[in-house]
């Protein structure tokens, strides 16, 4: 059993920072492309960060300059770290991978609430 298991999740203030980590958990020997998107109430779900077993990077406009994505391939683990938080940047977050063991799927994390207020 494969699946992607989430955690740094909680509340923060505006102006905080957060740091989001998702692991490949089972037996697990190659994770392509992985990413962080979140998703608000009432909104569909967008992509945050991307990044590429060779550590390329994409970011959407609303939290490049803020947010870092970082991966460890030796612990197939992606994070995801959040600077100068703003209250738009509640949602559930979703880790997601585009192949595991060379398995090509969409899988996702059970997703973890990020919430932004004073």
């Amino acid at each position: 059993q494969v699946q992607l298991v989430e955690s740094g999740g909680g509340l923060v203030q505006p102006g905080g920072s957060l740091r989001l980590s998702c692991a490949a958990s089972g037996s697990i020997f190659s994770v392509n492309t992985m990413g962080w998107y979140r998703q608000a109430p009432g909104k569909q779900r967008e992509l945050v960060a991307r990044i590429t077993k060779g550590g390329n990077t994409n970011y959407s406009d609303s939290v490049k300059g803020r947010f870092t994505i970082s991966r460890d391939n030796a612990k197939y683990t992606v994070y995801l770290q959040m600077n100068g938080l703003k209250p738009e940047d509640t949602a559930v977050y979703y880790c997601n991978a585009d192949s595991i063991n060379f398995r090509i799927g969409n899988y996702w994390g059970q997703g973890t609430q990020v919430t932004v207020s004073s």
